[in-house]
């Protein structure tokens, strides 16, 4: 072969290597560029929130569609539960401790500023998560409980008034013949045969496990919005778990625990096993598992993932949103785990279902 064919042969084959290249590197970018727009096309304005408690996703979701704010969405969302009495896990009337009283736990969060107020262990005031907005915009603090949240509600302007009702009385009543089941651990007498009152037992010493947590007693709603200004809020409502012991604070109104936000990255809440949840702020865990670079479905699996290790027996679920309003969830020891969402795509309230891993 000539030298001039060579050279020709060559040249051609040099040039067929480099649109080879070329349209691997067109294609791989078209691919990223897809792939990006698909994935931060804002799903906004966007509502969502746990359990199919459908009456407060409607409220969340009108305030959203009247250019009212994520944090009055929210306040709304949990305000209707507590008048509803959700499930008898939020609002007054349900899940009374052992000495029969209702009281309430409530967090709201700005993912704007990272303020955040809450309230634990509230007696005597139904408006949970609106006292939680006032000690976010009236105080310097981000949690007060007990009979000091009282009254500071009371000079915020709110009725105080019984929480209890027939319905939760006639469950503690029911509770007091063998005070079955109970949250004692490691004391004398068995607190899985008898009543209290309880003292220490040195002697035992049985593996922590976790509560009798079902779709019944489930501690939580959580609520999550992003407005049309891209403004984040996430809060929480409940009245805690069935039989507590007095005092007991849940993981509703901890931050990173019962609600997370962040306007840059997004936003979650949980629900579930509010006693093991609290020990691992699966919220903030799934906030910043999105911030190095997890959807919002991978991050959900991941928080309660971590929980499980340590828990197996643990029920619990989680929603997750990012900044764009994509969501996801995940759960744990339910057969499956309801979750109620509005946005611009549904636009309309849906109820939607994840599966959750078991033992």
């Amino acid at each position: 072969m000539s030298f001039l064919s060579k050279y020709i042969c060559g040249s051609v084959r040099a040039f067929g290597y480099v649109c080879l290249v070329i349209f691997i590197v067109t294609l791989l970018s078209f691919g990223y560029y897809a792939y990006f727009r698909y994935n931060t096309i804002p799903s906004t304005p966007v509502v969502i929130n746990t359990w199919a408690f459908t009456d407060s996703t409607t409220k969340s979701w009108s305030i959203l569609n009247s250019n009212g704010s994520a944090i009055d969405a929210v306040v709304a969302g949990c305000t209707v539960c507590e008048q509803n009495q959700c499930d008898g896990t939020v609002g007054y009337g349900g899940s009374p401790d052992e000495n029969g009283e209702t009281t309430l736990d409530a967090l709201i969060i700005d993912g704007v500023t990272m303020n955040m107020g809450a309230v634990g262990h509230m007696k005597r005031i139904k408006d949970a998560a609106k006292v939680a907005r006032h000690v976010m915009e009236n105080t310097k603090h981000t949690l007060l409980v007990g009979d000091g949240a009282t009254q500071f509600a009371i000079q915020m302007g709110f009725k105080e008034t019984d929480l209890s009702t027939n319905y939760s009385l006639t469950l503690w009543n029911q509770w007091k013949t063998n005070c079955q089941p109970n949250f004692w651990n490691n004391v004398r007498p068995n607190p899985e045969k008898y009543c209290g009152p309880y003292k220490p037992n040195p002697s035992s010493k049985s593996k922590p496990t976790s509560n009798f947590v079902d779709m019944k007693n489930h501690d939580t709603i959580g609520i999550v919005a992003i407005d049309h200004n891209g403004n984040i809020a996430a809060g929480t409502s409940t009245n805690g778990a069935k039989f507590k012991i007095p005092g007991r604070v849940g993981d509703s109104p901890i931050p990173g625990s019962g609600a997370y936000a962040m306007n840059n990255i997004g936003a979650a809440s949980a629900t579930g096993d509010g006693d093991i949840m609290m020990r691992f702020l699966p919220s903030f865990h799934a906030v910043q598992a999105m911030k190095y670079g997890h959807n919002p479905k991978d991050a959900a699996q991941l928080a309660i993932n971590t929980i499980v290790q340590y828990y197996p027996e643990f029920s619990g679920a989680i929603i997750v949103v990012d900044k764009y309003g994509h969501y996801g969830a995940a759960c744990h020891g339910f057969d499956k785990f309801p979750y109620s969402i509005a946005n611009s795509n549904f636009g309309k309230v849906m109820v939607l279902y994840a599966e959750c891993t078991k033992l």
